[in-house]
């Protein structure tokens, strides 16, 4: 696995802010990995700020991302004014994605990527970046070796920011995603090792949304067949027993048999425990 650097000397947030613009103004244009997520709307707003027109955010569509997070990126980029661009990619055609080992995100990566490195040789742009923060540092992240290979750049790194720091400086820049939970691709939500389908795609995204339509900012449906297991914050557990009902009809409506509650509550990264099962390094 590829790894990056922390910086190594300490920084007031201004300073961050400070470094972040001069690294994208250095080069001199920009296409930004923009998914609607808190880092890569961040990115993408300063790039934007800083390079005008010459600054690009390209966003993926794809079964894997719920159709409601493409249309709410697709509004603030016409919103903000920004350069936008939609492609369509095609991960779901690669045997490799859809097998749904420990690499699972380096094929993802390597399919946006490969679409991103022929929009930058069409719009003339040397540089496409990703949202790559130092909290993701670490971590297990093969989606960031695919980002070596095609020599995607991460200024958020590069000007030692956290995931903190992101969130602070967009309630600055008044972005609406600057409290926005995280939002990982739905086939994060499939155990490893279970083959990832369009089926199963459609029916956690619908699920997820339908719950999230009751109230519940943070929520994942892990897919196990015809089983959904729900996992919320357990400061939410007694909110949804007064809606346990309605919850559970929209997790029927979403095609699922049986619903079941995660009695740890909601953990990013939930699935994460079955790498080493797969013989996957997880640092």
């Amino acid at each position: 696995m590829v790894e990056l650097k922390r910086p190594e000397i300490k920084m007031s947030l201004d300073e961050k802010d400070a470094k972040l613009r001069a690294l994208i103004d250095g080069y001199d244009a920009l296409i930004v990995a923009y998914s609607g997520g808190v880092d890569s709307t961040f990115l993408a707003g300063v790039a934007h700020e800083v390079l005008g027109d010459k600054a690009l955010a390209v966003t993926s569509r794809s079964p894997s991302v719920a159709p409601e997070e493409l249309q709410t990126a697709a509004e603030l980029a016409v919103a903000r004014g920004w350069r936008h661009l939609i492609v369509d990619t095609d991960e779901m055609n690669d045997p490799r994605y859809l097998a749904n080992d420990g690499r699972r995100c380096f094929f993802c990566k390597t399919e946006l990527y490969t679409h991103l490195d022929k929009v930058a040789g069409d719009e003339s742009i040397s540089k496409v970046a990703n949202g790559a923060n130092t909290d993701d540092l670490g971590d297990y992240r093969p989606g960031m070796e695919a980002a070596t290979n095609f020599e995607v750049v991460s200024p958020l790194v590069e000007s030692g920011m956290n995931k903190q720091d992101i969130r602070d400086l967009s309630l600055k820049m008044n972005l609406p995603t600057w409290d926005k939970p995280a939002q990982p691709c739905l086939s994060s939500r499939i155990p490893y090792g279970t083959q990832v389908s369009v089926e199963a795609l459609g029916m956690i995204g619908k699920a997820e949304k339908g719950l999230r339509d009751l109230g519940f900012r943070i929520v994942r449906v892990r897919h196990y067949g015809e089983t959904a297991r729900v996992e919320i914050p357990v400061v939410d557990f007694d909110r949804f027993e007064i809606v346990r009902v309605e919850a559970l009809a929209v997790v029927l409506g979403a095609g699922y048999a049986v619903m079941e509650m995660e009695p740890k509550g909601f953990k990013s990264g939930g699935l994460n425990a079955a790498l080493g099962d797969l013989g996957t390094q997880t640092k």
